[in-house]
Order: C-alpha cells, then structure tokens, then sequence
C-alpha cells in the first residue's frame, strides 16, 4: 500500500488522539495552569527577518519562524490533491520565498514521495540562501529497508528523498514518529550517518514524548551530534506539549519545538463551522466544529480588533509560546493570511482569553507521544 494511504488508514484507527479508538470529547486545561509561563518576552516580536538557530555538527542552520508544511502537495488520501493545483501552489511558494520564508517541511510519506517531487520543481533555480528544506524519515515497518536494515534505512530513504528533489542536502531531517523497529541506540547511528555523509545539516525528532527525546538526544550526543527539534502537535486545541512540560524540556535543552497541526487542519482558519465540517480525513484536533464555537469566538473576537486574519491570530499564539509554527499553503489567499502571524503579537491579556478557551488533547502510545 502506497505511504499517503498507509499514514490516513493508520490516522484513523487510532494513531490520532482523536480518531479510532480514542473518543472525541473535549478537555480543557485546568484553570489554574499558568500558560504565560512557558511564553517569550513580551518586548520581543519575531517578524519576517527573524531567525532561530537550529545546531548542527558540523554547520548550523539559520531558519524563519514560520514554515509551510507540504503534506497536501501531492497527496490525494488525506488531502485530495489535484495537479491542477500546483499554478496556485507556485504563486503561494512565489509570495512567501519573497517575504523570506522560505522553510518548507515535507516527510517522505507525504504523497507517496510526490510532495518531494513538486518541492523539486519549485525550488529549482532558486538560490539556496533562499529557502530550508526538512523533511521525515518515513518510519512505518511495511518496508524491507526498515525491517532488515534498520540502522541504515535512514540514510538509504535519505538519499531517495534527495533524488526526488533534485539536491544534494537537506537543512534538517526528523524521525517522523516513534513507532520504528530500530532502537533509538540504532535510529542514533543512522542519522549520525546521515549527517556525517553531508545529506543533512541537522536532525530532529517528531512526535517524541519527553522521555525519548531526551534518551535520543542522549545518543546522538555520542556522535557529537545536537537534538535540534522536536516537532508535534500543538495549537489553541491541543496544549498537551505544554501542560505536560515537553515545552518546558525543549527550552532547557535547546530543542526547538515545532508545531504541526498548528491550525488543526483549518480548523482554526475561519474556513470551517457547525454548518461547514472539515473533511473526514483531517483527522487531528477532529473535535466536531459546534463543540468548538467557544474557542472560535474568542479567536475571532481578537482577529477582528486587531484587524488580522483569524489564522494569523491562532499562528501568533504559538510563537508566543516559543513555538515554530508549521502551516499548510496550497494558495496565495493562505500564504498571505498566515504571514500576517509575524511582526506583532498577542498581548499577556490576549493569550489568557485564549488559555481560558483552549484544549488540552490527549497523546496515543502509537503515535502521538509528544
């Protein structure tokens, strides 16, 4: 079965905390949990020339604060792709490529490999000063290469993904989830392969609890070799990372966190209501829309006084968090709206509204563990 429909068919029998097995009851955050706690400076507003510094061994890598994540280029089990869409795609990659956000973040599953073929075609002739790529060592053990040849199948899927964009190396690459046969001792070794053979500056994690984050951290450090990210999922509807301390451990580690789902799969846009649902394979954060009225009011009562878009406000409550926000664009109308995240941000008064009407979501032992 091709990887696009392997990750939707494992999406919804459970690996999301709110599909298969697991009910999709809501659960706020406990009242008295300080949500400013874990939040930047007040007095600093990242904006478009903003960067953090993901550590690498050898080279560090400079990157923006937002980044567009690719899962939909290419990929029709979850997110109905047409080819007919990759003129809009081009003109979104066109407009944010210019505002300097060039950081896309894509996975070898997304689309079966096709996600990394349209990145190809978009970055060609660009400078590479101009854009990072990261993208995911597809874990899932339904390949020989993962079975048989577990500390080499990072590398080997590496070289594949580099092939199908068309480079040489790529600025980060991540374990895209927990669930890999190989230990950690032996997922350590093949990124360590992956780095010192120059295909990737840095590497990460994605959907790693605490615990192993830190245990793989531990084992890329024998290799000289820093933890630079651990990406999952967080928004206004699922503060897990936070309430759990995993924010917490990345800070005091120099993890960059990442949040993917950052809009709950447009959940958070605007676009969808009690009348409108998302489709049924959006599948994080899939808490039926009228459950989710409270939340959205006061998202949009804060978008309409501040005169931004309601994604833009959902974005900037991330990175009020010291979180980098990965967001979906397909089109111009999207890049724009999600740009306007940056140079502003919430007030502390701001953030406790949303606090008050947000989500704590649950984990899942097979995926979600971050």
């Amino acid at each position: 079965m091709p990887e696009q429909h392997v990750l939707q068919a494992a999406l919804s029998s459970g690996l999301s905390a709110t599909e298969g097995i697991h009910n999709k009851k809501t659960n706020g955050v406990d009242p008295s949990f300080d949500g400013l706690a874990i939040a930047i400076p007040q007095d600093f507003v990242p904006n478009a020339s903003s960067r953090v510094i993901f550590k690498g061994k050898h080279s560090n890598v400079e990157m923006p604060y937002l980044s567009w994540g690719a899962w939909s280029w290419g990929d029709k089990a979850t997110w109905h792709w047409s080819p007919e869409e990759l003129p809009a795609l081009k003109e979104a990659w066109k407009m944010v490529v210019e505002a300097g956000q060039g950081w896309i973040d894509t996975a070898q599953a997304y689309g079966s490999g096709e996600s990394e073929r349209i990145i190809g075609d978009l970055i060609k002739g660009l400078p590479r000063n101009s854009y990072q790529i990261q993208t995911k060592w597809y874990v899932v053990p339904d390949n020989a290469t993962n079975l048989f040849s577990p500390s080499k199948a990072p590398a080997k899927m590496l070289r594949e993904s580099l092939d199908r964009m068309g480079i040489d190396q790529i600025d980060s690459y991540l374990v895209h989830g927990p669930i890999h046969v190989s230990s950690i001792k032996q997922v350590a070794k093949g990124l360590a392969e992956c780095v010192e053979s120059g295909m990737t500056k840095t590497v990460g994690v994605a959907n790693y609890s605490e615990e192993d984050m830190i245990h793989m951290a531990d084992e890329l450090s024998k290799y000289g070799i820093p933890l630079a990210t651990n990406q999952c999922e967080f928004s206004i509807l699922r503060r897990l990372p936070e309430t759990s301390d995993l924010l917490r451990a990345c800070r005091e580690r120099g993890i960059h966190f990442q949040s993917y789902s950052s809009l709950a799969q447009g959940r958070l846009s605007g676009k969808y209501d009690a009348e409108n649902e998302p489709p049924k394979s959006y599948r994080f954060s899939s808490y039926p829309m009228k459950d989710l009225e409270p939340t959205l009011a006061v998202l949009k009562s804060i978008a309409a006084r501040r005169e931004k878009p309601v994604s833009a406000v959902a974005l900037n409550y991330n990175i009020c968090k010291g979180i980098l926000p990965v967001v979906g664009i397909r089109k111009s109308k999207q890049a724009k709206d999600n740009l306007a995240a940056l140079g502003w941000r919430l007030t502390n008064d701001e953030i406790k509204e949303l606090d008050g009407v947000s989500l704590e979501g649950k984990a899942t032992k097979l995926w979600q563990q971050g």
